[in-house]
């Protein structure tokens, strides 16, 4: 009977041992994600911090341009931001794709928090994206 106890508690001993999991630290990226609010009104979530308060800073009238300017760059930006993102071996900072339908009519606000963001990973954070993107004056 000892024996019995005894196996058995090496297998409780081993089961406990190997279900323990490893913790993995995993280093905080900016995400970008369109979400839909309700049936016609999108937002945009970057979670980052930094970003919002830039962005507070850029967010001047004087600087607007139209609508179809930055739908015509989003387009632009995504379509490389997702290439690049496909391939997270060697450009692990663009690993969460980017779901913008050219199709659907974000609206002004979205459209151009969206390409303000793009400014702000190509001239904040260095990082580059588009080859010959567009020339934009930056606080």
């Amino acid at each position: 009977m000892k024996k019995v106890i005894f196996w058995i508690g090496i297998l409780l001993f081993v089961a406990s041992c190997s279900s323990q999991k490893k913790l993995v630290e995993k280093k905080a990226k900016p995400v970008v994600e369109i979400a839909k609010e309700d049936s016609t009104e999108y937002k945009l979530e970057t979670f980052d911090s930094k970003f919002e308060s830039w962005y507070a800073m850029q967010n001047n009238r004087a600087k607007y341009r139209t609508q179809s300017y930055y739908e015509s760059w989003n387009r632009q930006y995504v379509a490389e931001w997702n290439a690049k993102a496909a391939d997270p071996i060697r450009n692990p900072f663009f690993e969460p794709i980017i779901g913008y339908d050219p199709n659907v009519n974000y609206g002004f606000k979205l459209n151009h928090k969206l390409f303000y963001y793009f400014q702000y990973v190509e001239h904040v954070l260095k990082i580059p994206i588009l080859t010959n993107g567009p020339h934009v004056v930056l606080n």
